[in-house]
């Protein structure tokens, strides 16, 4: 008998370790933020979680086939592109870092988000 799939929650964090670790050094801006991951779900090309950020800014550079959706349930966030856009993502909100993106990635008030990742083989 085999076991039927089951909804998997990505909320608490309780009890659970995170992975913990630091934008590299030769990527960061400002400061030298510790991060926190809490990897709930994998399968196949998608990843989902929750992440933590103290206050800090370091250069990002999405793979083409790499996107990730978010939602800050605390603190802010600015993503800063090489195209000079800004957009600042806050506590309820969400937004999507699509293929290709390069820029900055700022934690403006230390961060907690929710976070789901796809990762595409081209």
């Amino acid at each position: 008998m085999s076991t039927a799939p089951r909804v998997i929650p990505i909320s608490g964090t309780e009890g659970l370790a995170p992975q913990r670790d630091q934008p590299r050094e030769d990527r960061r801006v400002e400061g030298a933020p510790q991060r926190q991951t809490w990897l709930m779900h994998e399968a196949g090309p998608m990843s989902a979680g929750v992440w933590a950020c103290e206050v800090g800014r370091w250069r990002i550079e999405f793979a083409p086939g790499k996107q990730e959706y978010f939602h800050v349930l605390e603190g802010r966030v600015c993503l800063h592109g090489a195209d000079g856009s800004r957009t600042e993502v806050g506590p309820g909100e969400g937004a999507v870092i699509p293929p290709g993106f390069r820029g900055e990635f700022e934690v403006i008030e230390a961060v907690r988000k929710q976070f789901v990742l796809v990762e595409l083989q081209g």
